[in-house]
């Protein structure tokens, strides 16, 4: 059983210390096997932003955690238009890795990072040609036994972003990205931008999805709350490509809590979920973590 922890938009610069302090403690209690952290761990791209964030990030290796980490589209900067177009991820490759498209590989899952972040888009993602090649290529050698998970800081899915259920852009060449995945087999698809809690089969959001299951982190750590939605990420055990548990781990405040827990199986008709139930401080965070399910 793999077991990772999925964070996404820390936005340094919009950040609340105290939440930044309590997630960090707790992943140094919980010791996961991987960290994933799916973009945008700045708010504007600026120098002490990305040193802020770096500190962090060594202070989570320091810890003895391995991390797996790709830019977002506040990791561009907005406001200086000759270095958003000349060396928009210079900063990032300067503090956080110099590797736009991470790849992480064990005994059990095989997991590829892939950038979104465009210069050209003030807050939209796109997937080129030669990463959907890249995509196809990496899983082609991959055991079939073993899980397969792609992370993008935007979605390839159109997403309910607004309590009316409204939905968000796709990722750019959403349908060719799509298509790339379904060949690539890829079991689960982890994301963010939304700033929202969601979890949701592939092949009930589009047509000719494939099988993955689509999950997306909230902000685990800004102040950039949306739809009333607080910090939180998720906490995943992955025990077979076909058998997952999420949960969403939740801050309530003081610190972050257990909350909503749900056990997925993938079957002939696709994925299915049941609830799990647990102890006092993981029920009392299920109602507000659900939020995003509404």
């Amino acid at each position: 059983m793999a077991r990772i922890a999925h964070l996404s938009d820390i936005h340094f610069g919009a950040h609340d210390p105290k939440v930044v302090s309590a997630a960090e403690a707790w992943l140094q209690q919980a010791q996961p096997d991987l960290v994933i952290i799916s973009g945008d761990l700045t708010q504007r791209a600026r120098l002490q932003q990305f040193r802020d964030a770096s500190a962090w990030l060594n202070r989570l290796r320091a810890a003895g955690m391995r991390l797996l980490v790709i830019p977002g589209n506040h990791d561009v900067p907005l406001y200086d238009v000759i270095r958003r177009f000349a060396a928009p991820l210079r900063r990032y490759k300067r503090y956080i890795s110099n590797d736009l498209c991470p790849w992480y590989e064990d005994a059990e899952v095989a997991i590829l990072g892939i950038n979104t972040a465009r210069s050209l888009t003030i807050k939209d993602g796109r997937i080129n040609h030669e990463q959907m090649r890249l995509l196809r290529e990496r899983f082609a050698a991959v055991a079939t036994e073993k899980t397969r998970i792609l992370v993008t800081h935007h979605p390839l899915f159109a997403m309910p972003i607004g309590k009316g259920g409204e939905l968000s852009e796709a990722v750019g060449r959403h349908e060719d990205a799509v298509a790339a995945a379904r060949q690539a087999g890829i079991h689960i698809a982890l994301a963010g931008h939304f700033h929202r809690t969601y979890a949701e089969a592939a092949q009930k959001m589009v047509a000719d999805a494939g099988g993955a299951l689509v999950i997306q982190a909230g902000t685990a750590t800004s102040t950039r709350l949306r739809n009333a939605e607080p910090q939180s990420f998720n906490w995943l055990h992955v025990h077979h490509n076909d058998e997952i548990e999420l949960q969403v781990v939740v801050w309530d405040g003081a610190g972050f809590q257990r909350g909503h827990h749900v056990a997925y199986r993938r079957q002939t008709q696709g994925w299915t979920s049941q609830e799990v139930s647990g102890d006092r401080s993981m029920r009392q965070g299920m109602k507000v973590a659900a939020m995003a399910r509404a």
